[in-house]
C-alpha cells in the first residue's frame, strides 16, 4: 500500500503539543486578571482622590499620616454633613472727602484718621458739576467736566492697594444742565421748577436724562471706583411739588415704575461691563416704611437692583429697616444698610461720615 508523506494530504499524529497547552493557561490567567481589574476599577472609583500632587487611592478604613482614621458610617451611625458658616459681610465705614483729596495723596490718611474704611467723593455735585472729565455729549454741551488730566489722577488714586472708593452722583438734582436743555427739566408755569433750596431738577422720566446718568456711572466705574452711589436718584420731595407741570416729565401715576426702571438700567449696564462694581442708592426714609413706597418714586422693590442702601439719620429705626430690607431681598442688611450722619457710627454697623 502506498504511504503518503507528511507533506501530502495526510500527516502522521504526533500527540498534543506542550507549548499549546501552556499558551492556553496563560490566556485564561490574563482573562481572569482583566475581569478582576475591571471589577476593582468600579469598586474603588469613589475612593480615588485627585490633588495638585496627582491621584491617589484613599480607602475609607485607611488614614493619612498625621490624620486620625475615620470609620465608615454604619446604619446606627448616620452620616453628618457639616456646612461651613458663611463669612461675615464686610462693613462699610465711608468718609466724605474734599475734591482735593482726589489728587493730593491725602485720601488714605484722611480716612484712617476717623476710623474709616472707604473714601467717598462727590463726583457729580448738586450743581451738576463733575469732578472728572466726561465724554458724554450732555456734559460736553454744558461744560461741566473737571480740568484736563483729572482722570489720570483718579485712576492712580483708585489703583492704591487697600483703598476702597465710592463715587457719589447727584443724579437728577442738577442746577446747571436745565439751563442748557430746558426740554429735559422739570418745569413749572414760570420756567424751570426749583426745589426749596432754589436748585433745578432734570426729569427722571426722560430717557436722555437716564442715559446721561448711566453713562457717567460707567465712566466712573472705568476710572476704578469700587462703588457707585446714586443720590437724588428719584423725583423731588422738597419744594412746591404741586407747581410741577404734569405730563411726560412728571406723571404722579408712574413715579415708582420710572425710578425702578432707572435703577435696573444702571445695574444691567454695570453688570455687563463692570460686574465687580457695587451699586448703591441714598434712599428716602419713607421708602423703607411699611407702606413700601414714597412720593419720590422710591420703593422697597428697588432692592432687587442694588447692593447697598444708604439712609440719613438711622437710629432706633435701624432694626425695623433691616427687617424690611431683608424681606425685600437685600442679602445682608446689617452690613449693606449704611447710616449717614455727621459723626462716625457704631463699630458693628455700616455708616458714612458725611459732613
Amino acid at each position: 500500500m502506498r504511504r503518503y508523506r507528511s507533506s501530502g494530504f495526510y500527516s502522521s499524529y504526533r500527540g498534543r503539543s506542550p507549548l499549546s497547552t501552556f499558551l492556553k493557561v496563560i490566556a485564561v490567567f490574563l482573562a481572569v486578571v482583566l475581569l478582576l481589574s475591571v471589577a476593582a476599577l468600579f469598586f474603588l472609583e469613589p475612593y480615588w482622590v485627585y490633588s495638585a500632587e496627582g491621584g491617589r487611592l484613599r480607602l475609607p478604613w485607611a488614614s493619612e499620616e498625621g490624620e486620625a482614621a475615620v470609620p465608615a458610617p454604619t446604619a446606627s451611625q448616620p452620616l453628618v454633613v457639616l456646612t461651613p458658616e458663611p463669612e461675615p459681610a464686610e462693613l462699610l465705614h465711608a468718609v466724605l472727602l474734599p475734591e482735593s483729596a482726589l489728587t493730593d495723596g491725602s485720601a488714605q490718611t484722611l480716612v484712617e484718621q476717623v476710623g474709616g474704611t472707604a473714601a467717598l467723593f462727590d463726583m457729580k455735585s448738586d450743581q451738576g458739576e463733575l469732578a472728572f472729565v466726561s465724554a458724554s455729549p450732555l456734559a460736553v454741551t454744558a461744560g461741566v467736566s473737571a480740568p484736563a488730566g483729572r482722570n489720570e489722577a483718579i485712576t492712580a488714586l483708585n489703583a492704591q492697594e487697600g483703598l476702597y472708593t465710592v463715587a457719589r452722583i447727584s443724579c437728577f438734582r442738577d442746577n446747571t444742565m436745565p439751563r442748557y436743555r430746558n426740554d429735559l427739566a422739570l418745569r413749572s408755569s414760570g420756567g424751570n421748577w426749583l426745589d426749596s433750596d432754589g436748585i433745578r431738577w432734570l426729569s427722571p422720566a426722560y430717557e436722555e436724562n437716564r442715559q446721561y446718568i448711566t453713562d457717567l456711572c460707567l465712566e466712573l466705574a472705568g476710572l476704578g471706583f469700587d462703588e457707585i452711589l446714586l443720590d437724588y436718584a428719584a423725583f423731588p420731595l422738597n419744594g412746591r411739588l404741586e407747581s410741577i407741570r404734569t405730563g411726560d416729565a412728571y406723571d404722579p401715576a408712574t413715579l415708582s415704575q420710572t425710578i425702578q426702571s432707572f435703577y435696573t438700567q444702571i445695574a444691567s449696564a454695570l453688570d455687563v461691563s463692570y460686574p465687580q462694581v457695587k451699586l448703591s442708592v441714598v434712599s428716602d426714609p419713607a421708602a423703607l416704611t411699611f407702606s413700601g413706597e414714597s412720593a419720590s418714586g422710591q420703593a422697597l422693590t428697588m432692592v432687587s437692583a442694588l447692593d447697598r442702601v444708604w439712609v440719613w439719620g438711622l437710629s432706633e429705626d435701624r432694626d425695623a429697616c433691616e427687617t424690611l430690607l431683608s424681606q425685600a431681598g437685600l442679602a445682608q442688611p446689617k452690613a449693606d444698610l449704611v447710616s449717614i450722619a455727621n459723626q462716625p457710627g457704631l463699630e458693628g454697623q455700616s455708616w458714612a461720615l458725611w459732613s
